[in-house]
Formats: C-alpha cells, sequence, structure tokens
C-alpha cells in the first residue's frame, strides 16, 4: 500500500491514523505504546498510540487496509470518529473489526443518514460499552440491529436523530443503563414507553429538548429508572408531575423550562415540585436536604389551603395530615417610614418630621435649613427616652447610614450640638 492508493481510496482511517500519532506530532507520555511499523505500511517508522484514539474532523471516509489497522489497534479501547465523512456501515465494520478490545465508539455527525447496516455483520460490535450515535440520523432499525447483537452495551446516545416516534423492537436489551435522546421531536408519552420495554433495566433517560405534552405512566414501564430528565418539554399539568412520584425507583429529576411552571418565581417553582415529589433526593441539580423538603412542603400547603376542596391534589391531603393546617406567613412591611421626633438645639426646639430612609447627611442637611446652623458643623445625638437612663444619647456619627437604622421611634429627641472648633492659646508664643 503506498501513498497514491490513499489517494485513490480518499482519506482513510489509517493515513489520518499515521499521520496524527507519529513522533513528530504526538508526543510520547503515560499510557502511549510505541508501535513499530508492519512490513508494507504507509507509516515509516513507528507511531506513538494512546488507548484511546482521538480522530475526530479528519474527514475520514474509507477505513483503509484493515491489517494495518490490526496491526496498530491491538490495544485500542475507545475510538472517536466524529464529525468525518463516514457514509458506509462496511468501513466502519472494517474499522471496528480490527480493534479487538474496542469498549468506547463515537460516530457522531458522520452522515449516516438513508445507509443500511446489514445485521449480520453487527456482531463485530459486540464488546462496546459505550455507543454514540448523535447527529447521525441513524433508523430505528440500525439502532435495533446493533443493540441486539451488543450483549455488553451500557450507554446509547441517539440526540439530534430527528425522532418523531420509536420503531419498537421484540428483543430487548436488558444491558443498556443510560439513552439520551435529546433534541429529538418526541411528543407523545406512548413513544416513550416502548423505551422502558425495550430497555427493561434502564436507570436513566434523558429526554430533554423534546416536546413530550405529558407522562401518561405510574411508573410500570420503568421499573428500574432512577434518574430522568424533561427540561424543556411541554409538560403543562400538575397531574404528570404526580405521577413520575409513583415511579419505583425515580430519585433525580430535572424539570426546567416546562410551561406548567412559567407563571411561578425560581422559589416556587422548586417548592412546587419538590412538595410532589417525596422520593427525590436531586431536583435540576440540586441535592435535597431535609429542611429544604419541609420548606418546601409547608409552602405547597399554604399555596394550596385557600382554594375550593374539589381543586386541591392529593398531595395537599398527604402533607396536611403530616404538618396540619398551616397559618397564613405574617406580611412584614420593612418598607422604611416617617416619624416625629422633637429637634432640640440649645434652647430652641422644634417638632420635626423624619424620613427615615434618609442618611444621617440628610438629616442635618434638613436641620441646616431650619436651625440655619451649618450641616457640617453640628453633631447630632438620639436620645430614647425609654432607653436613655441606660444608654445614654447615641451620636449619629456616620453620614451614609440611614435613619431607620438607629430605632428611631416617635417621640423620640434629636439633640443637636454644635461643633466648638478648638484654639491655639498665644500666651506662649
Amino acid at each position: 500500500m503506498d501513498s497514491s492508493s490513499d489517494e485513490e481510496e480518499g482519506c482513510t482511517f489509517v493515513h489520518v491514523l499515521s499521520d496524527k500519532y507519529n513522533p513528530d506530532n504526538y508526543p510520547y507520555g503515560q499510557g502511549v505504546m510505541v508501535l513499530s511499523s508492519p512490513p508494507g505500511s504507509p507509516v515509516k517508522d513507528h507511531l506513538f498510540l494512546p488507548s484511546t484514539l482521538v480522530l475526530d474532523k479528519r474527514g475520514i471516509s474509507k477505513a483503509g487496509n484493515g491489517s494495518y489497522i490490526a496491526a496498530f489497534c491491538a490495544h485500542v479501547v475507545g475510538l472517536d470518529l466524529s464529525q468525518n465523512q463516514l457514509s458506509d456501515w462496511e468501513e466502519i465494520c472494517t474499522i471496528v473489526s480490527n480493534v479487538p478490545h474496542l469498549d468506547f465508539l463515537n460516530l457522531s455527525m458522520n452522515p449516516l443518514k438513508g445507509t443500511v447496516l446489514d445485521p449480520t455483520t453487527a456482531d463485530i460490535f459486540c464488546h462496546i460499552r459505550k455507543l454514540v450515535l448523535i447527529n447521525t440520523h441513524v433508523t430505528w432499525d440500525t439502532v435495533h440491529a446493533l443493540t441486539q447483537r451488543m450483549p455488553e452495551l451500557a450507554e446509547l446516545f441517539l440526540s439530534l436523530n430527528g425522532y418523531g416516534s420509536v420503531s419498537e423492537s421484540q428483543i430487548t436489551c436488558p444491558t443498556l443503563h443510560l439513552l439520551h435522546l435529546t433534541d429529538n421531536q418526541l411528543r407523545d408519552w406512548t413513544e416513550v414507553r416502548k423505551l422502558g420495554a425495550m430497555y427493561p433495566c434502564l436507570s436513566s433517560l434523558v429526554l430533554a429538548n423534546n416536546h413530550v405534552t405529558s407522562v401518561d405512566d405510574a411508573g410500570e414501564t420503568f421499573p428500574n429508572l432512577r434518574s430522568i430528565n424533561l427540561n424543556n418539554s411541554a409538560l403543562s399539568k400538575w397531574e404528570d408531575i404526580e405521577r413520575l412520584s409513583f415511579f419505583p425507583k425515580l430519585v433525580e429529576i430535572k424539570a426546567q423550562g416546562i410551561p406548567l411552571l412559567q407563571p411561578y418565581s425560581t422559589d416556587q417553582r422548586h417548592s412546587l415540585l419538590l412538595a410532589q415529589l417525596p422520593s427525590v433526593m436531586v431536583l435540576n441539580s440540586s441535592v435535597v436536604s431535609e429542611g429544604d423538603r419541609e420548606s418546601a412542603e409547608r409552602f405547597f400547603i399554604r399555596h394550596y389551603q385557600d382554594c375550593p376542596h374539589q381543586q386541591l391534589p392529593q398531595r395537599y391531603h398527604v402533607l396536611v395530615s403530616k404538618y396540619g393546617r398551616l397559618a397564613p406567613l405574617a406580611e412584614v412591611d420593612l418598607t422604611p417610614r416617617s416619624t416625629l421626633v422633637t429637634v432640640r438645639c440649645g434652647d430652641r426646639v422644634e417638632a420635626v418630621s423624619l424620613h427615615l430612609q434618609q442618611t444621617v447627611i440628610d438629616l442635618k442637611k434638613q436641620l441646616k435649613g431650619l436651625l440655619q446652623l451649618p450641616h457640617n458643623g453640628i453633631r447630632l445625638f438620639h436620645i430614647d427616652p425609654e432607653m436613655s437612663s441606660v444608654l445614654g444619647p447615641e451620636e449619629l456619627r456616620c453620614g451614609s447610614r440611614a435613619l431607620h437604622s438607629y430605632r428611631i421611634r416617635e417621640g423620640n429627641e434629636i439633640l443637636v450640638v454644635p461643633k466648638v472648633k478648638a484654639r491655639c492659646s498665644s500666651s506662649g508664643l
């Protein structure tokens, strides 16, 4: 095999492999094997090959000589071929069949739409545990041909493939634990339910950025599901959230950006969701504490307790039996108000209305006009008749501090004391 034959075949896996991992381009380091070139190989000397090969965005469209792949990749366990030009499953099979210990394969964003995988050749994928087919638009028939012959498959990524429905297979894949279907076009829960039948041991399901409108399930089709992501779905009824609480092992939920929660504030959304989900331990990526749960459940009771009886959710009755009916939280008005005080300056006494939100310097300016004194030439003292015998007058020293922070109340007194400038004695001069 020479360079001219490589050019005739197009950009091959072998050519890109030898180009990227030759000693001039790739450093030797921990986990890197030095492999000498077999006779006749296009590689002149040797390659520095790690156990995971990253060959994305290289324009690969063909495999090249399978014997060279076998010679170089006997130790390889991970292969990233994303964003290449692989459009023929035969070429992919040639690569995979010569990497005997392959555990991870990423084929994302290769043009595989409309291509057909011969089911009889799918056995070569049997050792792969993590398969990534994002934005490849592979058909469900291809997915089934692969998963039915992958007895160790644990993680499958099928995002951005335009799926509006799920083609059901009668042969299950009992080893699959994680399934990503982000950014597809699923709407009806009847399609989602098919996933539970095909992947009975599924523990994590990612359906973010689909248009799922409801959860018509009480968990019977997902007996082992522990985590579900419904971010940016089309859920609009509290009954859908309530049904999630019946999934027997579900402990982690993501449900952000759904129409149901739009009318509420961030804190209200969290509380209303959490109160409906008594078994959830992680909500929208936040670990749920016991205090967090109790606060949410109490908020839930107060939120619903004035609704007509026929509109009360079942969860309300459960929580009332736990906490009882709760009194509404007292509304505390913290808005600073005005108050009437006595201002005393020497023999002069004036009744003055203070705006408590103003600062000490604002008060000095106000008294300057009233008492005809320079505001920077006076000292102010607050006298509370009830406390003065214990604490004495309190000087208002900080010019930027708001008056309400001094706890000035109606009937208190503000004592104005002009500053006395110190004078130097000239007797000794």
